[in-house]
């Protein structure tokens, strides 16, 4: 019972005085429960102030918690603000996905034509629905605009170390901007990918001095794999060392491919497998053109329920 600064006891809040907001958590690039990325979606956020937001995500302890808001900018069908457990994200991918799909589900929101548009702090994103007769839906995301700095010399070589293995042969790693800003390394294999061990305190250090979101690697498996390439991502300055699958990360290694002249050696369009390190097991679709890069994947959801606040 709480206590008041005199040490008088004070009622608890009734259930029935506290507010109910509807949310669902939304397990994403899966079809099976629980072997995806999970994130809270916070159905009508338009009541709680940022603070509330962030205690709400901290408590949820997922790698981010979205807040659905009305919109501000014209075209935009919903309104979103991304929090992870220690700040808030501009943008993000399997939260984008996931909130798509946790509101087509509720019926808050129709695709117009197939295609949805977001508003978030990266600005407008547009996102594609594709419901396939007798299959699952696919939702994807066109990537902000994404910006490549190459790390070189010094960084590049802290990096190796951070990592804890070398690099793939005359890969530069790059830094790709797309509101998160991940740090891109490509290693020789997906075994070597598999087999990576980071150490967390020290990449912490790095991108809070960078202001990275985190740090992505990925590699190639052989020919014939049910997939192209194995990614992993991690970020530590945000109280995830390892982020089960990535959206925003894997349409930045897809930037990254076109930035590098790899697109046509890794192919235009293929999936990626995520999540193996820690018990999880996600697909996500990649497309990269001139034009736009496109992160694609399937979603389910998990809890449906509502958040209660006093």
């Amino acid at each position: 019972m709480r206590k008041c600064c005199f040490g008088i006891p004070l009622a608890a809040p009734k259930l029935s005085q506290m507010k109910s907001i509807p949310l669902k958590t939304v397990d994403v690039f899966t079809t099976t429960p629980f072997k995806g990325n999970p994130v809270a979606v916070v159905l009508d956020a338009s009541a709680l102030t940022a603070v509330q937001m962030q205690q709400i995500a901290s408590w949820t302890n997922l790698s981010e918690t979205t807040f659905v808001l009305p919109v501000t900018a014209p075209g935009a069908d919903y309104h979103l603000r991304i929090f992870t457990p220690g700040g808030e994200l501009p943008f993000a991918g399997h939260p984008t996905i996931g909130t798509a799909h946790a509101l087509l589900e509720a019926g808050q929101v129709t695709a117009r034509d197939g295609v949805l548009v977001q508003q978030c702090g990266a600005g407008l994103v547009r996102l594609t629905v594709d419901d396939v007769p007798g299959g699952a839906r696919w939702i994807s995301f066109d990537l902000p605009t994404p910006t490549c700095t190459p790390l070189v010399g010094v960084q590049a070589e802290e990096l190796s170390a951070i990592i804890g293995t070398p690099l793939a042969p005359g890969a530069t790693p790059c830094l790709v901007d797309v509101g998160a800003r991940w740090v891109i390394a490509q290693l020789p294999s997906a075994e070597a990918v598999l087999k990576c061990a980071p150490d967390f305190a020290r990449m912490k250090v790095q991108d809070v001095k960078g202001r990275h979101t985190g740090v992505v690697i990925f590699g190639p498996y052989a020919p014939g794999a049910g997939a192209r390439i194995e990614v992993r991502a991690f970020a530590p300055a945000h109280g995830i060392n390892e982020d089960p699958v990535c959206g925003s990360g894997n349409g930045s290694l897809a930037a990254y491919l076109r930035h590098t002249g790899q697109a046509d050696a890794f192919g235009h369009d293929f999936l990626a497998t995520q999540g193996a390190c820690v018990g999880r097991a996600g697909t996500l679709r990649l497309s990269i053109s001139d034009d736009v890069i496109r992160v694609g994947g399937n979603a389910i959801t998990c809890v449906d329920g509502a958040i209660r606040l006093p």
